[in-house]
């Protein structure tokens, strides 16, 4: 629902009575949970409760007379709207001339008070860079407040679900086996322990899936291992949630399969203070950009940390053999769900009445069909200017009824058992302006450029960057956004390390090589504010090519099988080979998709997939 800004502004004066108490003269509320997870369960919207922005990113800082908030490109149309009026000024993160939050900050925190936030909430690689900044400013930290949770009157229920185990047929490694391969890189760091509390990874090592963020199927919970023990920090009601959702075998299955990697419960509670509990002079592993303050706090001084990436991190990136299969399949699904929804939207838009919303939940129904567990996050469906906003999301309230011209944008994917997909299509409704047709074939070029990559090995997502963007840049155009992103198995749909952007962002220190197995998304677009969004987005798997005496070439193959809409390409803007690898990826997509259609969706794709 929509929040008021009278209430808004209700509750940054409530927050500053808080802040007064504690001789706090800045506060800062990031998008955050105790986990560093990057989408949060409603428990967490702690910057959305204050501020009235609903997007998936973004800090607040509250001051004892101004307020602003900090987003990201994708975010900055939406949150000027929302913004609206609350009093809170809107600082575009990384654009020319706009204050960082750390000068931001330095500039209001007065001597002799205190800079404020929630210590579980912000990381601990942030968390120490403003102690230091405290201290240049001869002010204090307060980090064991959760001020905006004491004004906070209806917080919703801290997430509880039910957790299941992956088997093997799906995860194609023990969590035994995992649990080794982490031992490994611990004896090379020389590290005695290591503290895991990033959520994907945790479920990735152990095996096991829940339902604790929406659409990110992860149970809160935090690991501490050292080179004999494992221990699963996780809330004792989980159980009896999962027996009640999923039965006593899968109860049973979870303890049993635990058991077997030598893995014992403990209670969520209890996590801070067992790690003080860790031996002065041991050496520990974490990440400290994926660890909260607090958590480094609790480790007693005289431990060593080793701050480096969580091993898992690249270990998941990098599928198995059977996760590959798997993915493929659900690819395969994914794709004959979007393509029966491309069929029926092109067919019936201006016939019945059809809205941006009601257009995402037919998807959502097939998706289900294909046995989707889930949407692998909030579907994008987004018709013309609305298009523009990267991050838009169509409401049951705002009808949005698509008439039969311009583009309907969709950006949506599934969860399966076999994997999760993530995809984006612009679907022609009917006329289009020349404008229009000129971006989205620039758009595909892109596309496709990307895909049919082949490069050396050591490559990262920075040095493949530029053949997305060209087509763009060549028009002095871009998007304000990376390019790709890699995708979990049946986790978030936005995984590390690797990715395609060309500049390095602070959040991304670790631009890692291409390595073969790892599943990387290839989304160039074109936004035009006020007037269209386009974008168009396949999933890449990267694998090896061939060996010569320059070395190990490399090359990805695409895995979404969905049409890219030809009623908007002009042939004539494409070179030869560009024409060459649409027309190889709608053969592909033709073959794949086919055997699961109709006979008139069979014969609309034949056409929507004809040679150019």
């Amino acid at each position: 629902g929509q929040i008021i800004m009278s209430e808004v502004k209700e509750r940054v004066q409530a927050l500053r009575e808080k802040m007064k108490e504690q001789n706090i003269s800045v506060y800062i509320v990031p998008t955050a949970d105790y986990h560093e997870s990057e989408y949060v369960s409603d428990y967490f919207k702690a910057r959305k409760y204050i501020t009235g922005f609903t997007g998936s990113a973004g800090t607040a800082v509250i001051t004892e007379d101004r307020a602003g908030l900090w987003t990201d490109g994708r975010y900055y149309i939406q949150a000027e709207r929302q913004l609206e009026g609350s009093g809170i000024e809107l600082f575009r993160a990384g654009m020319e001339g706009v204050a960082t939050i750390r000068e931001y900050v330095k500039e209001h925190l007065k001597a002799g008070t205190c800079l404020g936030f929630d210590g579980r909430t912000m990381n601990a690689a942030a968390g120490e860079d403003y102690q230091k900044l405290a201290e240049s400013c001869h002010a204090s930290l307060v980090t064991d407040e959760d001020l905006v949770g004491d004004i906070w009157e209806e917080r919703p229920e801290f997430p509880v679900h039910g957790a299941f185990v992956l088997e093997e047929k799906y995860a194609g490694e023990s969590a035994v086996h995992k649990l080794a391969r982490v031992r490994e890189k611990m004896q090379e760091y020389g590290a005695r322990w290591h503290v895991l509390s990033s959520l994907c990874d945790i479920a990735w090592l152990l095996n096991i899936r829940g339902g604790d963020i929406p659409h990110v199927p992860v149970v809160m919970s935090y690991l501490l291992m050292n080179e004999t023990t494992c221990l699963w920090y996780v809330k004792p009601e989980v159980f009896s949630v999962t027996e009640l959702v999923y039965g006593k075998e899968k109860t049973q299955k979870i303890f049993e399969n635990l058991r077997e990697a030598g893995v014992s419960i403990r209670d969520y509670a209890d996590f801070y203070w067992e790690l003080e509990a860790i031996p002065k002079g041991d050496t520990v592993l974490l990440e400290k950009a994926k660890v909260n303050l607090q958590i480094l706090q609790s480790i007693p001084k005289g431990a060593v940390i080793v701050d480096k990436s969580n091993p898992e991190e690249l270990m998941k990136a990098i599928k198995n053999e059977t996760e590959l299969e798997n993915i493929r399949k659900a690819h395969v699904k994914d794709g004959v769900a979007m393509t029966k929804f491309c069929y029926w939207l092109k067919n019936n838009v201006g016939k019945e009445k059809i809205t941006e919303w009601s257009a995402s939940e037919y998807l959502e129904g097939l998706r289900r069909e294909q046995g989707c567990l889930d949407i692998s996050f909030d579907t994008i469906s987004a018709w013309g200017p609305n298009a523009a906003m990267m991050h838009y999301a169509p409401s049951e309230e705002y009808e949005v009824v698509l008439p039969q011209e311009g583009f309907l944008l969709v950006d949506s994917g599934g969860h399966y058992l076999e994997g999760s997909t993530d995809v984006t299509r612009n679907i022609v409704l009917g006329t289009l302006t020349q404008e229009e047709k000129e971006m989205f074939t620039a758009v595909t070029r892109a596309n496709l450029n990307l895909a049919n990559a082949r490069f050396l090995y050591g490559c990262c997502g920075q040095n493949l960057d530029i053949l997305a963007r060209g087509p763009l840049w060549q028009l002095g155009l871009d998007y304000r956004c990376g390019t790709g992103h890699g995708n979990g198995y049946l986790l978030n749909v936005h995984e590390g390390p690797n990715g395609f952007r060309w500049k390095i962002v602070p959040e991304r220190t670790d631009n890692g090589k291409l390595e073969e197995g790892m599943v990387t998304t290839d989304e160039p677009g074109v936004y035009v504010e006020g007037k269209y969004g386009i974008r168009i987005e396949s999933e890449l798997i990267c694998k090896k090519w061939q060996k010569n005496e320059y070395g190990q070439f490399m090359e990805f193959e695409n895995i979404t099988y969905v049409p890219i809409d030809l009623d908007a390409i002009l042939p004539e803007e494409m070179t030869g080979t560009e024409r060459k690898y649409l027309n190889e990826y709608h053969h592909m997509v033709y073959d794949t998709v086919e055997p699961y259609l109709t006979d008139a969706e069979r014969e609309w794709l034949k056409d929507a997939t004809r040679e150019i």
